[in-house]
């Protein structure tokens, strides 16, 4: 079978994809047949950076794919299934035609969707689902998301808006102020700027963009990005966990129309090194699949 890996750290010519022996199912894993992934910001930076398991290390945290042995598990072969797998820290990578993983990180995957798009959900769902279990946001609350027009902010915008909070919402070009808004932002701005002084009750930061001013006294800052955290009393950085029971919820809000996915492009196995120098480049509205 297939499996994009790397022998060495570096840029996108680092990946390699090669043969390698097929998984074996052990007790308690569910081995799927991947149908597609997607690019995070941790797949580039352990690529490019001195992180991660042993080499070879074979990459991907995201998959959406179709069951062909489920062991004991609750799942049959042909069953849908989506799961994040905390490669850096388990060594477990989705960029393989075959993953075997351990039954608790499935998740049945949303029926609404096809499993292209569904491969976008994992990773990116998890960080803001508990990233905001974190901030907490609730009705009437403002919350001001950074980075809202990428792949986490752009979920946390619409899951936020489910707890009665007004959401807002910092962007990098003035262009992707209508997506955002299109997710049920409410003010939506391009300059941290153009930010008011000491309003928002809270701050979901993405992005590592300068925004402290913004927070009301006493107000909650969570952020993903690698950048510092700012001077803010209680400030917090939020680390996404493996969690298929939350990815099941996550799914099921898709389903029901309440959380929509978006695609910005499609990129064969054998063409990983263009995708990630297409998703290095910034400026997409949507995430960058890779399809097995």
């Amino acid at each position: 079978m297939r499996a994009i890996q790397i022998d060495r750290h570096g840029g996108p010519e680092a990946l390699t994809l090669r043969e390698v022996p097929e998984p074996v199912a052990a007790p308690g894993t569910v081995l799927v047949r991947t149908v597609a992934s997607s690019l995070n910001p941790v797949d580039w930076k352990t690529r490019a950076w001195d992180i991660g398991p042993a080499f070879p290390m074979t990459l991907g945290w995201d998959l959406a794919g179709i069951v062909i042995s489920a062991g004991t598990s609750g799942y049959r072969p042909g069953d849908r299934v989506i799961a994040m797998s905390a490669q850096v820290a388990t060594g477990l990578g989705t960029w393989a035609d075959l993953v075997a993983l351990p039954e608790g990180l499935l998740a049945p995957a949303p029926a609404a969707t096809s499993l292209t798009e569904a491969a976008t959900l994992p990773l990116a769902g998890l960080t803001a689902l508990q990233a905001l279990a974190r901030i907490r946001p609730a009705r009437g609350d403002r919350l001001l998301v950074t980075g809202a027009a990428g792949g986490v902010g752009g979920l946390a915008v619409q899951l936020a808006r489910r707890s009665g909070a007004v959401v807002d919402g910092l962007v990098s070009t003035a262009a992707h102020v209508p997506e955002v808004r299109s997710l049920g932002a409410e003010t939506v701005v391009h300059d941290p700027g153009m930010l008011e002084s000491g309003v928002y009750h809270a701050v979901f930061d993405t992005a590592g963009a300068a925004v402290e001013h913004a927070l009301a006294p006493g107000g909650r800052y969570v952020a993903i990005s690698d950048d510092p955290l700012p001077d803010v009393p209680g400030a917090a950085k939020s680390y996404v966990q493996e969690d298929g029971r939350a990815l099941a919820e996550l799914a099921a809000l898709v389903d029901s129309g309440e959380l929509r996915l978006r695609v910005a492009e499609h990129h064969p196995v054998h063409a990983v090194r263009h995708a990630h120098e297409r998703f290095e480049r910034g400026g997409l509205l949507g995430k960058v699949v890779l399809t097995f």
